[in-house]
């Protein structure tokens, strides 16, 4: 399994299509065994789902993100987990563990 996290300066970014980077975690028997950075390319309406899935994303987790994105990322069978905030690391941990609070904010405007 692969957890992508957007990610701003370590810390989790407010809006995924807007972050420096998406930090990657792959799981091995449930604990991270691998960490890679993908750059954002940057934010074009529709892109980043299916780049994502090309990158065998199977989490995307933010602070936020539009309702149109979430749909395209579902359809491209990666889980949607939005509302989460803090550093990245203690992110991914904490939903690999089942304790990760998210409070699902999905956005419906760009000015974020």
């Amino acid at each position: 399994m692969k957890i992508a996290i957007a990610s701003d300066n370590k810390m989790v970014a407010s809006h995924f299509g807007h972050c420096e980077a998406f930090e990657c975690f792959v799981l091995k028997d449930n604990k991270i065994d691998k960490w890679e950075r993908i750059e954002n390319p940057g934010h074009k309406p529709g892109f980043l789902p299916v780049y994502l899935y090309q990158k065998e994303v199977d989490v995307i987790i933010a602070g936020g993100m539009g309702q149109s994105a979430a749909d395209l990322f579902n359809r491209n069978g990666i889980k949607v987990v939005c509302g989460a905030k803090g550093n990245i690391e203690d992110v991914a941990n904490d939903y690999i563990n089942g304790t990760l609070i998210a409070k699902g904010s999905l956005c419906e405007e760009h000015d974020h």
